[in-house]
């Protein structure tokens, strides 16, 4: 499902940047057209989660662009390609996420998480099939974990 929506987010980030949308109705119908079978809701959800804005253009037309930088979206789809193949199991303790991965898919599964710079994280300890994450407080490393569980889903 996580990869789904990395390739939807993917796709919308392409038909705007291609295209002149201006309305979410227009979005909705251009994703239909590529294979993407999703409601109006889920597009307003994407707009907000991608933080696409109107930005006037030179049609003088408003149409929604973005300030997401194309390397940005490929670092969050590496992770998350990585992550889902990866990770068998997470928990937390304290302000210790403990994360369960295949046998030696650990450091590459850790060196995709560093580089989101996932807020609240001090630092990253990898061995072969098990990464620590240590955050700056136990409510940062449950919600961690639980968004890293929403992932594996």
């Amino acid at each position: 499902m996580v990869m789904m929506k990395t390739k939807r987010h993917t796709k919308i980030l392409e038909l705007i940047s291609e295209n002149s949308i201006n309305t979410q109705e227009e979005l909705l119908s251009r994703l239909r057209e590529s294979g993407y079978n999703v409601t109006q809701a889920t597009v307003s959800r994407d707009i907000k989660e991608l933080k696409l804005i109107k930005t006037l253009g030179e049609d003088g037309n408003y149409k929604y662009s973005s300030n997401l930088r194309e390397k940005d979206v490929e670092i969050n789809y590496n992770f998350h390609t990585l992550f889902v193949k990866s990770a068998v199991h997470i928990d937390y303790s304290g302000n210790i996420v403990c994360v369960k991965c295949y046998t030696g898919m650990a450091n590459a599964a850790c060196a995709a998480f560093d580089s989101l710079n996932w807020k609240g994280v001090v630092g990253t300890l990898a061995g072969d099939d098990t990464i620590f994450i240590l955050t700056r407080s136990e409510e940062t490393s449950m919600m961690l974990m639980h968004d890293l569980m929403k992932l594996m889903d």
